[in-house]
C-alpha cells in the first residue's frame, strides 16, 4: 500500500477533464469536484446521525452534525476561491458548460431532503443517473433530520400531534404550532431536555451554515455573471436569491421570539 494507491490518486487526479485550455475552467472544476465530494460525506454523516436520533442516542449525533457544519464552512469558503474569476475570465469558457448548471446536482438535492426540503421537481435531472436518482428518491421519501426529532421530542414525552408524526414524508414539512410549543418547552427548560436543547441547537447549526453559503452562493454569482441567466435555464442570482431565506426548521427559529 502507498500513499496514491490508497488515495486511488491516479483515478482521482484524471477526473478533471477541461473544454478548453484556459486555467480558469480547470479551477471552476475543482471547485465544483470537491463540492461533491464534501457533499458525499455531508450525507454519511446525516445518515448516521438519523440513526442515531431514531434510537434515541442523541449524544452521539451531536458529532455528526458538528462535522456537518464544518464542511459547510470549509464549502462556504470555496467561493472566496471562485470569486478570484473575473466576469472576463468566466465569459472566455461559459459556452463549454452547455446547460449543465449546479441546480442539477443530485447530491445537494439529496442534503435538502435530508434536511426536509422536499421537491421532487429535482428528480428529473437525474434521469441518465438512476442510482443517483434512486438515492434522491429515497430521501424523499425518508423522514427528514427534522422529522426524527420531532419524533424523538415525542418519545421523551412532549405533545406532538399524530398528524405530524404520520404524515406523507415525502412532501414539504409545513411549520406546526404545536411543534414550536413542543419545542419552546425544551427551551424553557433546559436542564430537563438538555439532550434535546442541544440537538436542537446542532441543527440550527446547520440551517445557519446553509444559509450562510446559500448567501456566498449569490454574491460570488452575482459579481462573475452579474443578472445574467444562469447555465441550465435557471434565472441566476434572482433564483438563488429567492433561496436564501429557505429554512429547514422553521420551529427552531420562530419560537426564539416567544422565549
Amino acid at each position: 500500500m502507498t500513499y496514491a494507491r490508497y488515495l486511488a490518486l491516479d483515478d482521482l487526479l484524471s477526473c478533471q477533464q477541461p473544454q478548453s485550455d484556459l486555467d480558469d475552467e480547470m479551477l471552476f472544476i475543482i471547485i465544483h469536484q470537491t463540492k461533491e465530494l464534501w457533499l458525499k460525506q455531508i450525507i454519511r454523516e446525516m445518515h448516521f446521525a438519523k440513526a442515531q436520533i431514531q434510537a434515541d442516542a442523541l449524544v452521539p449525533a451531536y458529532k455528526a452534525l458538528a462535522r456537518v457544519s464544518r464542511i459547510q464552512a470549509v464549502m462556504t469558503l470555496s467561493w472566496d476561491v471562485l470569486s478570484t474569476m473575473t466576469p472576463s475570465d468566466y465569459t472566455r469558457f461559459r459556452h463549454v458548460l452547455g446547460p449543465s448548471s449546479g441546480f442539477q446536482s443530485g447530491q445537494f438535492r439529496t442534503v435538502e431532503y435530508l434536511l426536509g426540503l422536499k421537491d421532487s421537481g429535482f428528480l428529473k435531472y437525474q434521469e441518465d443517473r438512476p442510482e443517483a436518482q434512486a438515492a434522491m428518491q429515497a430521501a424523499l421519501e425518508m423522514p427528514s433530520i427534522w422529522d426524527d426529532a420531532i419524533a424523538a421530542a415525542a418519545r421523551a414525552g412532549l405533545p406532538i400531534p399524530d398528524d405530524v408524526l404520520n404524515r406523507d414524508f415525502s412532501q414539504a414539512y409545513m411549520p406546526s404550532a404545536a411543534v414550536e410549543a413542543a419545542f419552546l418547552s425544551v427551551y424553557r427548560d433546559t436542564q430537563r431536555y438538555w439532550e434535546l436543547y442541544q440537538l436542537a441547537e446542532k441543527l440550527v447549526d446547520l440551517d445557519d451554515a446553509m444559509a450562510t453559503w446559500r448567501h456566498k452562493h449569490v454574491v460570488t454569482v452575482q459579481r462573475i455573471i452579474g443578472g445574467k441567466r444562469g447555465t441550465g435555464g435557471t434565472a441566476g442570482v434572482s433564483y438563488l436569491q429567492s433561496t436564501v431565506s429557505k429554512r429547514a426548521f422553521p420551529e427552531l427559529w420562530s419560537l426564539r421570539t416567544e422565549l
